[in-house]
């Protein structure tokens, strides 16, 4: 149903970023429905062009020698370059993308986006996940997951918090989506 609220999911089976959820790494996935057609290239040139993305996009700049521009964001977009700022494509399709960060390599940032179709109705799923690998080399036994889930909660938190302002150009029209905070509750 375009315009409902971000939700969590599972991931889907083709989802590119599936392959880290039976490792023990920590895994999330959020979806977002919307109205019309969006190209996975409009979707991630949205993603990490909104405001609050170019804050991330600034301080990585400022503080790890890791700038970007909005440029750069269009053609990681439409596969013309596989890295930016602190992120370096892992993996990717012609409807998602996988991101590995450049700076601990145990992040993943990844987009998606699914036609749907209700009646005559045209709409896009929009999906957004993240994974975060566990330090293996530094921790033991079952507390490991633990151990790096409470260490990057507020991170991946915080990201996403930035993540979710999405700017989406679907036809003629703008729309722009400021998302709720549906991880507040985890």
């Amino acid at each position: 149903m375009p315009g409902s609220a971000i939700r969590p999911c599972p991931l889907p089976a083709d989802a590119l970023l599936a392959r880290y959820a039976g490792a023990g790494a920590y895994t999330d996935c959020y979806a977002l429905d919307v109205a019309g057609a969006v190209s996975h290239a409009a979707y991630v040139e949205a993603f990490y062009t909104g405001r609050m993305f170019k804050i991330e996009r600034f301080l990585l700049g400022l503080l790890l020698s890791k700038p970007s521009t909005d440029i750069e964001v269009k053609q990681l977009a439409i596969g013309k370059i596989d890295h930016f700022s602190g992120w370096r494509v892992e993996d990717r399709s012609a409807n998602q993308v996988l991101l590995r960060d450049l700076i601990s390599g145990k992040t993943r940032s990844w987009l998606m986006v699914a036609p749907q179709a209700e009646g005559t109705t045209r709409a896009t799923r929009l999906f957004f996940g993240s994974a975060v690998l566990a330090d293996r080399s530094k921790q033991r036994g079952s507390d490991a997951w633990a151990q790096c889930s409470r260490r990057y909660s507020g991170f991946t938190s915080s990201t996403r918090e930035f993540c979710w302002t999405v700017r989406v150009h679907a036809s003629r029209r703008s729309a722009t989506m400021i998302a709720p905070r549906p991880w507040a509750s985890c």
